[in-house]
């Protein structure tokens, strides 16, 4: 079959598509508007808009306009097909809304930021100078996977963060060892979110913290840090994949091409036109190195400022209580104005040609402020039609009645609403206090539900393709959206399997020090059995 024969036929399936769902909920649903409280707010059919996005982006391998559908979809739904209703909802309430709420504003403000510290870093040669410094000291693919997963681990403040920065500052390295992009966008997606879930000082650690009353909500996130299986197996699992040199599903083809042909992207690359200027050989590897680790202090003095902590607040309190968006804001503002300032001292570059790199390094994320803008606006949809009422009820009719098991259904249940939502963060806030209603703090198996409740946020976050962690990680890798997606699929169900298994376990053993390391010894012995079949073929 030729190329036009299968785009044909995957036009038609489409449309098919497009029509069922625009025909089945208006023949099924409950009538009236969802803004009256009526009609499909609060049932599953809360869920359809990201699952129709999701599902054209990845039969299509066009994310903005399956967003765009999707978000459509939401407006319809909740003015029950009314014309009037569905534009102003979608436009009003959706698009313009995200983009005139202050914490949105502020990640868009860092991202573009940060987008021009990359440009000033190559223009400088700092990039440059830092692959050189790589060439001469990590040797190897799997030298340079692992530095990857260190860099990743080290940078646990935020998974905005973690991604961009690392996705700048190990781009040159791994496309010296014939890494594809894909695969670095696997590794940092995989050190962005599940590491931040399972350290005490980092922004994610305050949003969780949030949602416990009286003031136990890091202690309870410390508890809880043994049980959450996906984020510890997801880590074992990439070193264990670069240590065997392993790698299945789509991903597997990209990195044949890689190493073969040294074609690191396989297919379109969307930044291909957004180069950061030419690098100089006049550049040092502190070109790179200081200003990360300036904007790292900056965005930490930003966090505790934005949490109290000039104000008599402790350190932990500070970041308990830190405003993500208002710390990386100010901190990258801080670091940009060093940045500027440092290269001009040095000679490395004019101030002209340090003002020219802003421009450049907002060109550079826009795909990912576009997505970003679109999974917002999906995300308000599935809000207002009450997909979190629908799930807290979901999950309330069916706790009673099999408690060992609980911890494995919790799981599966914020893996699933993470995924269709995109968001991690508003996981947390449906299913933890919906945990913590039926387990007081004091039953060692409610710190192992509470721990699912994030495991299941954080894979579904990793998994989906309208999660903004998922969209920075195609941006700090500057890669194919969807291709990052697809590759990265199998990698994540493979880890959320091991770990559903683990939380099976934990259930009727909930008991750190005897479950932890059985799945980790899962997670091992699921590779080796990759690696062996895949020998045999």
């Amino acid at each position: 079959m030729n190329k036009r024969k299968r785009n044909m036929i995957r036009g038609i399936l489409v449309a098919v598509i497009l029509a069922a769902v625009l025909a089945v909920p208006l023949l099924f649903g409950g009538g009236g508007s969802a803004a009256e409280g009526g009609g499909y707010y609060g049932t599953a059919w809360a869920l359809l808009p990201p699952v129709v996005a999701i599902a054209l982006a990845l039969l299509t391998k066009e994310v903005y306009s399956s967003l765009f559908v999707g978000i459509l979809m939401g407006g319809l739904l909740y003015s029950s097909y009314s014309f009037e209703g569905t534009v102003l909802h979608v436009f009003q309430d959706g698009i313009v809304s995200v983009l005139s709420d202050g914490y949105n504003i502020g990640i868009l403000v860092f991202l573009v930021i940060l987008g021009a510290m990359v440009s000033l870093m190559n223009r400088a040669g700092g990039s440059a100078a830092f692959g050189r410094w790589a060439a001469r000291h990590i040797k190897s693919r799997v030298g340079a996977q692992l530095a990857t997963v260190a860099l990743g681990v080290l940078i646990f403040i935020d998974d905005y963060f973690n991604c961009l920065t690392v996705g700048s500052v190990m781009r040159p390295v791994t496309d010296k060892h014939r890494v594809s992009r894909v695969k670095l966008a696997y590794l940092i997606d995989a050190t962005a979110a599940p590491v931040c879930i399972i350290a005490p000082i980092s922004s994610w650690a305050a949003a969780v913290a949030s949602y416990v009353e009286d003031g136990n909500g890091l202690t309870l996130f410390i508890r809880a840090i043994p049980f959450n299986f996906y984020a510890i197996l997801t880590i074992v699992m990439m070193i264990g994949m670069a240590v065997m040199k392993l790698e299945f599903g789509p991903m597997d083809k990209y990195e044949g091409n890689a190493r073969a042909t040294g074609d690191l992207f396989s297919g379109k690359n969307p930044y291909a036109g957004m180069a950061a200027g030419k690098e100089e050989k006049k550049g040092i590897v502190m070109d790179l190195v200081l200003p990360i680790a300036v904007l790292i202090v900056c965005c930490v003095i930003g966090m505790i400022y934005s949490g109290g902590f000039f104000q008599g607040a402790s350190f932990v309190e500070a970041f308990s209580n830190s405003d993500a968006s208002v710390g990386l804001m100010l901190g990258s503002v801080f670091a940009l104005a060093f940045t500027v300032l440092y290269y001009c001292l040095r000679r490395t570059m004019t101030f002209r040609e340090t003002m020219d790199c802003i421009p450049e390094g907002f060109r550079a994320m826009v795909p990912a402020i576009l997505i970003l803008t679109f999974a917002w606006s999906l995300k308000a949809m599935t809000d207002s039609l009450g997909a979190g009422e629908f799930v807290e009820e979901l999950v309330k009719g069916s706790a009673g009645a099999f408690q060992a098991f609980l911890p494995a259904v919790v799981f599966v249940i914020g893996c699933f609403l993470a995924f269709a939502t995109g968001t991690s963060w508003g996981t947390f806030g449906i299913l933890i206090p919906i945990t913590l209603s039926v387990f007081p703090l004091t039953d060692p198996l409610g710190v192992v539900c509470v721990s699912a409740c994030m495991a299941g946020a954080v894979c579904g976050d990793h998994c989906s393709p309208i999660s903004d962690t998922t969209i920075m990680a195609s941006a700090g890798a500057q890669c194919d959206h969807v291709d990052h997606v697809s590759t990265q699929l199998p990698y994540a169900v493979t880890a959320a399997a091991v770990s559903f298994a683990a939380y099976l376990f934990a259930g009727f053993v909930p008991n750190a020090l005897i479950a932890l390391p059985v799945a980790v010894v899962l997670m091992v012995g699921t590779l080796l059995g990759i690696r062996v079949v895949q020998a045999r073929r």
